[in-house]
């Protein structure tokens, strides 16, 4: 199972990703936890200590394994370098293993819109790549607003994509954009969960303007699962039996 899940930046992308790989891995499965947001908060929602999150390397900064793999200089133009990169060992070598997850930190390498043909961007397009397609593990994706590292051959892979939302427009509007992108690259399926919902009033607004959408989940807000970063908690640890049941009620909906 690959799973991506995008949407807005602060809707919570990086707890329902770190909800879902911690679930999945508490009931046996191998789960690779993929952060390729460039704000990078996969590791505090999976409640790694920040003692520990400071040894983990991101992809964009092995700056001597990109050089080595793609024959290229980082930082320099209008050179020859491989295309196809080495790059089904990466995760093996350089994921950090925590709670039975192991978690892969893309970080932000200099993408130029995408057009980059860079050394950067060619190694993370091809272990993105390689992933998605290739390997055997339960893939959970915590993606950016965009879908920058999903191109129209990697997303034949992707099983689901979760678009997050929560109770704003302008969350609804950055949603409907992913799901836009999301299809015109081939996305099979697109999901909706929403997210810091507070109340009745906020799940007929989100029924109301999402009427067209498969929205799966209504997930409540908590300030206790607010406070999980501050206080360096997984956010599994944070979820009441309530919302526990609606997180295996999306596992059930994505199987």
């Amino acid at each position: 199972m690959k799973i991506a899940i995008a949407g807005k930046g602060g809707v919570g992308k990086s707890t329902i990703a770190a909800a879902l790989a911690v679930i999945l891995a508490e009931n046996g499965k191998r789960v690779l936890a993929l952060d390729s947001d460039p704000d990078a908060n996969l590791a505090s929602s999976l409640g790694i200590p920040h003692s520990e999150q400071e040894k983990i390397v991101s992809i964009a900064d092995q700056i001597d394994l990109i050089e080595e793999r793609t024959g290229a200089k980082v930082g320099e133009y209008g050179q020859v370098f491989k295309l196809n990169p080495e790059v089904d060992d990466v995760a093996e070598k350089y994921a950090y293993d925590y709670r039975g997850v192991s978690l892969l930190v893309l970080g932000a390498a200099q993408l130029g819109g995408g057009g980059c043909a860079c050394p950067e961007n060619t190694f993370i397009r091809a272990l993105v790549t390689d992933l998605v397609l290739f390997k055997d593990e339960t893939l959970i994706m915590d993606m950016e607003a965009g879908i920058e590292h999903l191109g129209r051959a990697t997303s034949k892979g992707v099983d689901v994509m979760l678009v997050v939302v929560e109770p704003g427009q302008r969350s609804i509007d950055c949603a409907n954009q992913v799901a836009k992108m999301a299809q015109e690259i081939g996305v099979r399926r697109v999901l909706f969960v929403a997210n810091k919902v507070s109340g009745e009033e906020d799940i007929a607004f989100i029924k109301q303007v999402m009427a067209d959408k498969e929205v799966i989940a209504f997930l409540p807000y908590s300030q206790t699962l607010k406070n999980a970063d501050r206080d360096g908690v997984c956010v599994c640890d944070c979820l009441d039996e309530e919302t526990l049941t609606k997180y295996d009620e999306i596992i059930r909906r994505i199987s």
